[in-house]
């Protein structure tokens, strides 16, 4: 794969698809992370003469524009990380885009529209889904992939657009890369994995690849509860995937004739409606009653999670443990960050809700080997799928 050094940019229009999709409140970015984040690529090539368009996309808005989801709030939070000014084109392959795109001086930087306001970028339809690319590719003389949390998806902007222009990958998605391969191959061990989330059925597949290189797999968060039906346990009110406990059945039972360490909750933070103010109650994992639901890993499991990690060398953490957002139920998660933070294992924090959990919880980036830009992202490639953005970065 080759990197921003094998480019030839000085003078040049660059067009840097970075991964820009930061939660926003309005106007206000709750967590630039993924900002931060693209920043040394993109002051790399500002540095080398490079005419600098960074692109991204921002939310759902399906193809049609939707101003909410504008990256306007991005440009401004970019321009005080990178201390320039960025020039922002109201289109992302239109007039205004051209317009902008052909104005750059050496070293400047733009940034283009939100890539999702046109229905071209996630078409499947390839006819369509090329013309966009056709648009974007004629803004630029070479491209550079370095959203990592969209290598994932066949889309104009990550796949089709690089087939047509000289290409490289950009620092943050080598960074990436080289970490997964730390968590695929010559793998330190003990190896730990924590996965939580809401739905057990978004991480069948790692579980399934993990169950031939983890040595221990923990689980928390909504999913878990899938789990403990599977065990013959009552969930009450809890996230339950129904459909699934089956397939869960059969994991539990493959895990245990491979040596894999399943390692459940041994109580749970039960509530009586899903609010933070609600009345909640610690209870056996198996105890949960029938009108409560499960908010949270209760604070023995949090002590028994943290005991299963402080042996580990290699850690990769994806999903909180309960609802983080609500206080009174983010010990759960706490406690895993915690963990990670006293092994002293290789960490990695596995993108999207985990790492938002880690910064708000007030854990710095720091604390940890490596927080990832890309939660999907990241998951395929340890289930081992073969991702469009990086395969095409590879030719």
């Amino acid at each position: 794969m080759r990197t921003i050094d094998d480019l030839e940019v000085s003078g040049r229009r660059v067009l840097v698809r970075a991964d820009l999709n930061v939660p926003l409140d309005g106007d206000v970015i709750t967590d630039d992370g993924r900002i931060r984040a693209s920043v040394p690529t993109i002051t790399s090539l500002a540095e080398r003469g490079a005419r600098v368009i960074v692109c991204s996309h921002l939310g759902r808005p399906k193809g049609t524009v939707q101003p909410e989801f504008s990256l306007a709030p991005v440009a401004v939070r970019l321009g005080e990380l990178l201390g320039v000014e960025i020039k922002f084109a109201a289109d992302t392959a239109g007039e205004s885009a051209r317009s902008v795109a052909a104005t750059l001086a050496d070293g400047e930087v733009a940034l283009l529209e939100n890539l999702r306001f046109e229905a071209g970028e996630t078409s499947k339809d390839d006819a369509e889904r090329g013309a966009f690319a056709d648009r974007l590719a004629a803004l630029a003389d070479a491209y550079v992939g370095d959203g990592f949390g969209a290598v994932h998806r066949k889309h104009a902007s990550v796949y089709d657009v690089p087939r047509q222009l000289p290409h490289a990958a950009g620092g943050l998605v080598v960074n990436e890369v080289a970490v997964l391969q730390r968590l695929t191959a010559d793998i330190a061990r003990p190896y730990a994995v924590v996965l939580g989330g809401a739905k057990v059925s978004d991480k069948l597949d790692v579980i399934d690849n993990l169950l031939g290189r983890a040595d221990r797999i923990l689980i928390g968060g909504g999913m878990v509860f899938t789990f403990l039906r599977a065990q013959g346990h009552e969930v009450g009110k809890s996230l339950l995937e129904a459909d699934q406990v089956d397939t869960v059945r059969d994991y539990l039972a493959r895990a245990e004739e491979a040596g894999v360490e399943f390692v459940l909750p041994v109580d749970i933070v039960a509530a009586a409606e899903f609010a933070a103010d609600a009345d909640h109650a610690v209870v056996g994992a198996g105890e949960i009653p029938a009108d409560r639901l499960g908010v949270d890993i209760g604070p023995e499991s949090g002590k028994l999670f943290a005991a299963r990690l402080a042996d580990a060398k290699t850690i990769f953490w994806n999903g909180p443990m309960g609802v983080f957002e609500m206080e009174p139920y983010a010990h759960g998660t706490r406690a895993i960050a915690q963990g990670l933070v006293d092994s002293g294992a290789f960490t990695v924090v596995g993108g999207g809700d985990s790492a938002a959990a880690v910064r708000k919880l007030g854990f710095a980036d720091s604390a940890f080997s490596h927080i990832s830009t890309g939660g999907g992202a990241s998951l395929e490639y340890l289930e081992g799928k073969t991702l469009p953005g990086l395969s095409v970065l590879e030719d």
